[in-house]
């Protein structure tokens, strides 16, 4: 069976602007490893803004992956003006299936979503391309004539080490191995991930899954043997949600690759190191933490549902200097109840932390399609707008100047703020980076 893989074109949310790549598919590019595995003959395709009607006639069966909501209508057309084989399997999973697989399914006429975790679902799926009927498939949601059945959530992997690695070999290089990606440097570098899901509430996150897995040292050292090996990478970035979380597994990843001389970047949040986990990572080749700042602003944060403080802030940016490691900071502002002494509060604290902080990335508040912030836009004073329901592509995080919540009068001060905070941040750091 030949089966297709569909995965948006999507750029590097911090440098937007300059149309730099983001990280590979990694999505699709299990699902493909785990089909390989299993004998099928797989392709992965990319659709972009300028190329979405797709000859794919020559495929059993056909999987959207939906990375984001903000790239919903381009997968649309993908769907809409491809040509397909009548006995064509439509499959749907990803992000947004998983927050919405009721719209997924009827929008994309699927035959199936998966909801959940797909890396076992997709082969049950597959067996059944004859019947098109999913009964018993945990995870999916299908139409059994003119009812739409939700089958029971899918029970997460127990060991995720236990997955193939990615099927990088599928996609052109380029796509992979990049340069001027990591911290600055102009190292060979690949993306990898570890660990799947964050468990913490953030207010602004679309984190598809709350509960933590992580792969094994063993299994870490083996994928970044390969890439050394195989294409001569100097480095890696791992795109983790939260790299940062279950402390122990951190220790045993650093301690299993400390050996394989890789300079690497992580993402962490403030309040999950300690000094022993920054040391650790120092030790195995770790040249940046970009921590989840979000705000100075300790009334700011409560209200994102970070529960950071000053303290820890300055804790963990203070800790990786200490250990010769780059802190990058990502900062959201104009969340609701955001105003110009927030603002300032922000701009205070990292003037504080000065040059501790090697790099900031400033983004402006979207309201984010799976967030706890849009789905229950009424809780804790947030009162968004509703009138942007359902016009996915508005909700794209990069550069976006919507207005979301307010009165004329608090959007204007929350725009001014913006103003003011970017000036001092691209005054003091000189990009976005």
């Amino acid at each position: 069976m030949k089966v297709m893989l569909l995965y948006p074109e999507v750029s590097d949310m911090a440098r937007f602007k300059e149309g730099r790549k983001e990280f590979p598919p990694f999505g699709v590019l299990y699902l493909a490893a785990v089909l390989e595995q299993h004998d099928y003959e797989v392709a992965i395709r990319k659709v972009t803004p300028d190329e979405y009607t797709l000859d794919l006639r020559g495929y059993d069966a056909v999987g959207f992956s939906l990375a984001s909501s903000a790239t919903y209508g381009m997968m649309l057309q993908a769907r809409d003006h491809s040509l397909f084989r009548d006995d064509a399997l439509i499959m749907v999973g990803g992000v947004h299936a998983g927050f919405y697989p009721k719209d997924s399914l009827v929008d994309f006429r699927a035959d199936v979503v998966s909801y959940g975790e797909s890396d076992e679902t997709i082969l049950e799926i597959l067996e059944r391309y004859e019947s098109r009927r999913f009964e018993g498939i945990t995870g999916v949601m299908w139409c059994r004539g003119d009812t739409i059945v939700r089958e029971s959530p899918t029970v997460l992997m127990r060991d995720i080490s236990l997955l193939p690695m990615p099927a990088r070999h599928l996609l052109p290089q380029e796509d992979f191995l990049m340069r001027d990606r990591l911290a600055g440097t102009d190292l060979l570098m690949a993306h990898v991930m570890f660990s799947r899901g964050c468990p913490f509430p953030c207010g602004f996150c679309a984190a598809g899954q709350k509960r933590i897995q992580y792969r094994s040292g063993a299994s870490a050292r083996a994928e970044l043997l390969h890439l050394k090996e195989t294409y001569g990478i100097q480095g890696f970035a791992i795109v983790d949600d939260n790299f940062v979380v279950a402390r122990q597994k951190v220790l045993e990843i650093c301690r299993s690759i400390a050996d394989l001389d890789l300079r690497w970047s992580a993402l962490s949040r403030v309040d999950t190191v300690d000094e022993e986990v920054i040391a650790a990572m120092a030790a195995a080749g770790c040249i940046e933490i970009k921590f989840g700042m979000e705000s100075g602003s300790e009334r700011m944060l409560k209200a994102m549902r970070k529960n950071t403080t000053q303290a820890q802030i300055c804790k963990a940016i203070e800790l990786a200097n200490k250990y010769g490691i780059q802190a990058k900071v990502f900062i959201i502002h104009g969340y609701p109840g955001e105003n110009l002494e927030s603002t300032r509060e922000t701009i205070e604290l990292l003037r504080q932390l000065g040059t501790m902080i090697a790099r900031v990335s400033l983004f402006p508040f979207v309201p984010l399609p799976g967030t706890s912030v849009y789905d229950q836009p009424g809780i804790r004073g947030t009162h968004l707008r509703s009138d942007w329901d359902g016009q996915w592509d508005k909700f794209h995080i990069h550069h976006n100047e919507g207005r979301w919540w307010g009165s004329d009068d608090e959007w204007a001060e929350v725009q001014a703020g913006y103003r003011e905070l970017r000036q001092f941040v691209e005054a003091t750091w000189n990009s976005q980076g």
